[in-house]
């Protein structure tokens, strides 16, 4: 393991990402290597996952399961879904996994004003856990995400950015996630969906509520400054041993995934702090400023 990645231990790119799922066999999966866990059972730190999540019953079950079925003792996992404005029940799916999931600390909130960023704030404020991870309704970590975060925690790396894929079999969708990676490599870009220790994310303020766009990277910025100022060495890092699976319908949005396109330039204008304030897409929709007054409760 270097100092700003953890080793890669799994094959990401194998087409068709099959992750366990709720029941038993999710919980097999918990009684993972008991050997290798012995040597970290004096470091185990409590771990808070926000889910942000503006109308996703079609995926909040999901992404639920995929908490459920790390390979981390559960009593050291809380997770926060934050219901933002939803009005398709999905406040509702989340309860109900909570109640048939009790071994899981899982508590939903709801956040009425519209807003990825305030939404992140909400559940963050409702957080426990010494590091947060901050997930997308539309995502699935893979099994052994949260162990690899607390050993890059416990390496002085406080805060990074994690390996994104695309959750399907598209050769073009995994390429297209698989292009957006030689950021972080290549250019030690820290971006989209993260951890944070729960202490450093509260000396930055959380999130920028006036940002629509590219949130994660500055508050991520915001924290390798912070830390360069602190001058003890810990730094922002990047996980790719184990990744987050997101979907790619956004891809899919004009023929031809010529929405590639437009999703890439929109993100590479971001990067260079263009269109951060303007609209942003959760959920399948476009949504900005004044939809988040009309949907305001």
């Amino acid at each position: 393991m270097t100092q700003h990645d953890v080793g890669k231990t799994e094959n990401v790119n194998a087409p068709g990402i099959s992750w366990p799922t709720t029941g038993d066999a999710a919980h097999e999966t918990n009684e993972y290597d008991m050997n290798e866990m012995s040597e970290m059972s004096d470091r185990n730190v409590r771990v808070t996952i926000v889910i942000p999540a503006h109308s996703e019953a079609s995926y909040i079950e999901a992404a639920l399961a995929s908490v459920i079925a790390q390979e981390y003792p559960l009593q050291f996992i809380e997770c926060v879904v934050v219901d933002n404005a939803s009005t398709d029940g999905t406040a509702q799916i989340a309860e109900e996994f909570a109640r048939q999931h009790s071994t899981l600390n899982l508590i939903v909130v709801a956040e009425p004003t519209l807003g990825v960023s305030r939404a992140k704030n909400r559940g963050a404020r409702e957080a426990t856990g010494t590091i947060l991870i901050f997930l997308d309704a539309d995502s699935r970590m893979s099994p052994r995400l949260v162990r690899d975060v607390v050993v890059q925690y416990h390496a002085d790396i406080p805060a990074g950015s994690i390996r994104i894929v695309a959750d399907s079999n598209s050769r073009i969708e995994r390429g297209f996630f698989d292009l957006l990676e030689l950021g972080p490599v290549l250019l030690g870009t820290r971006a989209q969906m993260f951890y944070c220790d729960r202490a450093l994310f509260t000396a930055l303020g959380g999130f920028n509520e006036a940002l629509h766009l590219a949130e994660d990277m500055d508050l991520l910025s915001r924290a390798r400054q912070y830390l360069r100022l602190e001058g003890k060495g810990a730094t922002v890092g990047h996980i790719h041993s184990s990744t987050i699976a997101t979907s790619p319908r956004r891809l899919r949005t004009r023929p031809y995934h010529l929405s590639m396109l437009t999703t890439f330039v929109r993100w590479a204008l971001a990067f260079a702090g263009v269109g951060r304030k303007r609209t942003y897409s959760m959920g399948g929709r476009r949504m900005g400023r004044r939809n988040s007054r009309t949907m305001a409760r």
